[in-house]
């Protein structure tokens, strides 16, 4: 095995984990930061607060720096896709910084619920919070699943199923959006779905540390 590919095989492998750590991350911060009961009071939301404190901030830290590894992980398949100054990998940055700026806000107000003064501040902010989830179905996930998907299907860094189901997360992301935009607060079947794009981000991580030894020099498709 020459210098490069020892090479191209680390840094799959690294990638690989990356994306790995990040999706145990998030599980592990949803697990440990259920939410609230459903139409809490004022006062239920800060006796929640107290008695949760740790765990929701323990949740926000995993909530906000999973992402990134997953992001760092989505950046890779681009650079390994030799995609990385072609449309679909500029959308697959860009679709990955509006991912990351939504997360962010929203573990924002995960934060600032936590503050008992003024006494509106944990209802201010749970409301945000469903204000913000929107944004995941109605741009921040399609957004980025669908230029990845592209970036996929045109190179051999993972098997094509992988390029077409980004494809079907990205319109049912976009559809989710859509049917339900009415919808101040999402139902929780809705929320859940959210979950789905994590098995995605896992076999996809996984897939591509199976597949680091047998990486070609390059894994764009000829054309």
């Amino acid at each position: 095995m020459d210098q490069d590919s020892l090479s191209n095989r680390r840094f799959s492998l690294l990638s690989g984990l990356s994306g790995v750590t990040g999706v145990v991350l998030l599980i592990v911060s949803f697990a440990i930061n259920h939410g609230p009961p459903p139409d809490p009071s004022s006062a239920e939301l800060v006796k929640f607060g107290q008695q949760h404190y740790a765990s929701i901030l323990w949740g926000a830290w995993m909530q906000a720096v999973g992402p990134v590894l997953i992001v760092l992980f989505a950046f890779a398949l681009v650079h390994l896709a030799g995609a990385t100054l072609r449309l679909a990998g500029w959308m697959t940055f860009f679709g990955a910084t509006i991912l990351m700026t939504v997360s962010l806000i929203e573990i924002t107000f995960y934060i600032s619920a936590l503050n008992p003064d003024p006494a509106v501040m944990p209802s201010i902010s749970l409301r945000l919070i469903y204000a913000v989830q929107h944004l995941y179905f109605v741009v921040a996930a399609p957004a980025l699943f669908l230029p990845l998907g592209v970036v996929v299907l045109s190179s051999r860094v993972l098997p094509r199923v992988f390029g077409y189901l980004a494809l079907a997360l990205a319109a049912c992301f976009a559809a989710l959006g859509i049917v339900f935009l009415m919808h101040l607060t999402l139902p929780g079947p809705v929320t859940a779905f959210a979950g789905v794009q994590a098995l995605w981000w896992l076999a996809a991580a996984i897939t591509l540390m199976v597949r680091s030894g047998r990486m070609p020099d390059t894994a764009l498709i000829p054309r």
